[in-house]
């Protein structure tokens, strides 16, 4: 009998087995398809990637920022493939291998596995039926693209998230359709690559969960890197007209009828949890629209069986590699740890365009409906950061929300934010004070030392407010003039 039997080997279902293998406990995973699952093969890594020799690219085409003489690249699109598809084979070799499991003492199994009950799991393999005896099991079999209900779908060039780095190369001209994470960094970096984009989103707004004055920011950079934005938009149909896609959509409170040939589509409509054929529903565990139903420690309606990442929904509706790692050890802990553990809501989250936008926690709008006339916002611009200038990319800023005086949320618009949002995700994660920020003094000069520059700013403007409290004196006392604005490095470096 196994201690643990995970199904999947994606992000979820890699991090819980290894915990759980260093735990010295006996584990076994389940995988139908390729070790790595949707982080390695179809999302995060090829979509880095790609993103990658976009920036490349615009940098190239771009050099007169800082003094060179700009130069167009001459882009080979199969190339570009190609190099993605070698950076996968380069992780899959040594990272996400069969061998590495066994080398850490977990069995791989390979095939369509179907929980058979409370500690049982039926693998259907190329040899026959095998059943796996286990204590705990965990499932982790992820999500796949959803597909709207657009007429002409299915007769139509179009490409899912999952389909779109196994092609040879992408078409010259792309109809992107929603706006989400996933659609804004496909598009940025295939209008970076040469190809006429147009990206179409049902909201008001793209990336409708993040800070609105930010993403209006980041809008104005995907236009000017020549996307063709259309949000309030409705993708009625698709049609194929001779090598041509043609979309026909509404856009705008006006109804505006838009009609676009292109060479493809690609949809990033979200994703749908893959729940089918694991046999859930005969043991009384619900089963919905959003996955596995479980508590917050992972734990299904049956006390052996858990669930974690994209088929649980992921963490309030947010599809993470990094949140999905941190639930299958959170779940594991909770099969063998006394006591009970719960993953951090917490958990800081990045669309890797550029400049990156990266968050942790609440937005202002959320803070105010949580927290009333206690909550409060403090922003602050690249256009004040001397790193920012020097490195002509002075576009994006940051913003920390508060809540009753505590770091409640950040959101960060920047080069690099995804690396800069940690420091912020502590001090929400310790409940700090905007002005515990400016007790840490960062390097200069860089992007991250526009924390200490917000801080110091609502320092000073705190101070500004409590003046009246100061102690007046002579020569050597206190003046009661309080300096603001302009760019402070103070507490932020040399």
């Amino acid at each position: 009998m196994f201690d643990l039997v995970v199904i999947g080997a994606g992000a979820a279902g890699a991090s819980a087995a290894e915990f759980a293998a260093r735990l010295d406990l006996s584990v076994a995973v389940v995988e139908r398809d390729r070790i790595g699952g949707d982080r390695l093969w179809t999302g995060t890594v090829p979509s880095k990637a790609l993103l990658a020799t976009a920036r490349t690219a615009h940098i190239m085409r771009t050099a007169d920022r800082v003094g060179l003489e700009p130069v167009e690249p001459t882009i080979d699109l199969a190339r570009v493939w190609r190099r993605v598809r070698a950076v996968q084979a380069q992780i899959a070799a040594t990272e996400d291998t069969a061998q590495r499991f066994h080398d850490i003492g977990v069995e791989v199994v390979d095939g369509h596995a179907r929980v058979s009950g409370p500690e049982e799991v039926t693998v259907a393999t190329e040899a026959g039926e095998r059943v796996l005896a286990t204590r705990f099991v965990l499932v982790c079999t992820g999500s796949r693209p959803r597909r709207p209900p657009i007429d002409g779908l299915a007769d139509a060039t179009v490409f899912s998230t999952d389909e779109f780095f196994d092609i040879e190369s992408p078409p010259s001209s792309m109809a992107i359709i929603g706006g989400g994470p996933s659609g804004v960094e496909m598009a940025q970096a295939l209008a970076r690559l040469g190809v006429a984009t147009t990206l179409f989103q049902r909201a008001a707004t793209l990336l409708p969960r993040e800070d609105p004055v930010l993403v209006a920011r980041l809008a104005d950079v995907l236009e000017r890197d020549g996307v063709h934005v259309h949000c309030a938009s409705d993708v009625r149909s698709l049609r194929t007209e001779g090598n041509d896609t043609v979309v026909e959509a509404v856009v705008g409170q006006g109804g505006e009828r838009i009609r676009l040939a292109v060479g493809g589509v690609l949809l990033a409509t979200g994703r749908t949890p893959n729940v089918e054929g694991l046999g859930l529903e005969d043991l009384g565990i619900e089963v919905g629209r959003d996955g596995v139903a479980v508590d917050d420690t992972g734990r299904t309606a049956v006390r052996t069986v858990y669930a974690v990442g994209d088929v649980a929904g992921g963490e309030a509706g947010r599809l993470l590699a990094n949140v999905a790692e941190q639930q299958g050890v959170v779940a594991v802990r909770n099969m063998f740890f006394p006591g009970r553990s719960a993953a951090d809501p917490m958990v800081p989250s990045c669309v890797f365009s550029d400049p990156e936008l990266a968050r942790v926690g609440l937005t202002v709008e959320q803070a105010e409906a949580e927290y009333g006339a206690d909550a409060e916002s403090w922003r602050f611009d690249l256009t004040d950061n001397d790193r920012a200038h020097a490195e002509g990319a002075t576009e994006g800023g940051f913003m920390v929300v508060t809540g009753k005086g505590r770091i409640v949320g950040a959101h960060v618009l920047a080069p690099s934010a995804g690396e800069v949002i940690h420091e912020l995700a502590l001090a929400v994660h310790r409940q700090l004070r905007v002005e515990d920020l400016t007790d840490l003094v960062h390097v200069y000069p860089t992007i991250a030392s526009g924390i200490g520059q917000l801080a110091n700013e609502a320092m000073y403007e705190k101070a500004h407010r409590l003046r009246w409290l100061m102690r007046r004196g002579e020569a050597g006392g206190v003046s009661d003039r309080v300096r603001r604005g302009g760019r402070r490095r103070g507490a932020t470096g040399n």
